[in-house]
């Protein structure tokens, strides 16, 4: 029962696209990531997926349309949409996520940027 330093905790680490767990609320965990240029298109059959910017402007893409998420909004990525998230120009984006324990790091696929087991710090 300790207060988190957001800003202090993304200084820890510098690699992209690979969370960092930060908390766990029951059955759900807090990661932090830094995201930049594109991830993988995936999707989470039984998952939902909360994505909180903190830093910068992330391009949610769905297959039929593409979502904007500015520095201080969020969007839920339900289970089962294929998505792909992106930045725009090479920025640096810092999100903030929240999703179930069981949830696999792209869903039904296994690419070079997937990660099996996300650092605590």
């Amino acid at each position: 029962m300790k207060t988190i330093n957001l800003q202090k905790k993304l200084t820890s680490f510098s690699k992209h696209w690979h969370p960092h767990q930060i908390a766990v609320v029951d059955d759900m965990q807090v990661l932090l990531a830094k995201l930049k240029n594109e991830f993988v298109w995936h999707k989470h059959e039984n998952e939902d997926e909360l994505f909180f910017v903190q830093k910068g402007t992330l391009e949610m893409h769905f297959r039929d349309t593409i979502e904007i998420v500015k520095e201080g909004e969020l969007i839920v990525v339900p289970k089962g949409v294929e998505h792909c998230p992106k930045t725009r120009n090479g920025e640096e984006v810092h999100v903030l996520l929240f999703e179930k324990l069981a949830t696999n790091h792209t869903g039904n696929v296994v690419d070079e940027k997937t990660v099996s087991e996300y650092p605590k710090i």
